[in-house]
């Protein structure tokens, strides 16, 4: 179990982050106009959109995504590996990234780099995020999920509020160079959710390529895929038997968050995301 790495008043993972590549990521890394970055709060699908993406790159054909780790694939800016491996690279970029708005490259917000922003249903990101990080030692362990309940409520967990957030990113929804979605969405419709994504990349798939897309990027492949699943990490290196591939379902927190819990749940969701239309959020 670790603590945390505090940067401008935001916790981050004390394995893998330091403070002075963050520093330096918000103040000088470039974002190219022909970049193209996947932006998530964690547990919201991220491996899963880029696992999409980079298979409409390759019109399908898995051999990218079934022979490089999915993290040399679409880099972590804010990870130590991720920024090193980032500035090696001189031509156009895919990359991941869970950081808020306000400690993101300045460069973006003059670039014309193409933008996806997944977003999820707060409570499973929240039920998520409780057995994934409970099984690292990355960050400072909750104890029960009660007690990770109020840090996720007061923003106390990793990458700080999904609240603030959300808020930060979505105020950016109309610009032209920025694609919002939802886990939900991809769920429910994942092939027009993927062919939106192709549209947005200026990509056209055949549909053949398309199916393809679809079956190598479905839960059971990517549950299968070691370049993609994170099994090929140590287990000492990071985990006490993590599996990032959980169970990618939508409305497990019912299992988990008593009535007391969601009603206040989603009494400070009403609070923290009022003057943002509802039909953003296409959850129940």
């Amino acid at each position: 179990m670790s603590d945390y790495i505090w940067f401008e008043g935001i916790p981050f993972p004390a394995i893998g982050t330091e403070t002075e590549i963050l520093r330096e990521i918000r103040d000088k890394f470039v974002i190219r106009d022909e970049d193209t970055l996947l932006l998530t709060y964690p547990k919201s699908g991220t491996n899963w959109l880029i696992e999409i993406v980079c298979l409409i790159q390759t019109k399908g054909d898995p051999k990218w995504v079934q022979s490089v780790p999915i993290w040399e694939r679409s880099p972590w800016i804010e990870s130590s590996v991720g920024y090193s491996l980032l500035n090696k690279k001189e031509d156009q970029c895919l990359m991941s990234s869970h950081l808020p708005i306000h400690l993101f490259p300045k460069s973006l917000f003059s670039s014309k780099a193409k933008v996806i922003y997944l977003i999820r249903n707060p409570r499973d990101v929240l039920v998520s995020g409780y057995f994934f990080w409970g099984k690292t030692n990355l960050v400072k362990n909750p104890e029960s999920l009660e007690i990770y309940f109020e840090w996720f409520l007061n923003g106390k967990v990793p990458y700080g509020s999904w609240f603030e957030h959300t808020r930060g990113w979505m105020s950016m929804r109309e610009k032209d160079n920025i694609l919002l979605l939802s886990y939900e969405e991809l769920k429910k419709d994942t092939r027009g959710t993927i062919q939106k994504i192709c549209q947005f990349l200026g990509k056209k798939l055949e549909p053949e390529e398309l199916d393809l897309v679809l079956k190598h990027s479905s839960f059971q492949a990517m549950k299968e895929n070691n370049m993609s699943n994170f099994e090929i990490i140590p287990e000492d290196k990071i985990s006490n038997g993590l599996h990032l591939m959980r169970k990618g379902q939508s409305g497990d927190w019912k299992n988990h968050l008593t009535v007391v819990q969601a009603e206040a749940f989603d009494k400070m969701f009403q609070e923290k995301m009022k003057g943002f239309p509802p039909e953003l959020f296409p959850w129940e």
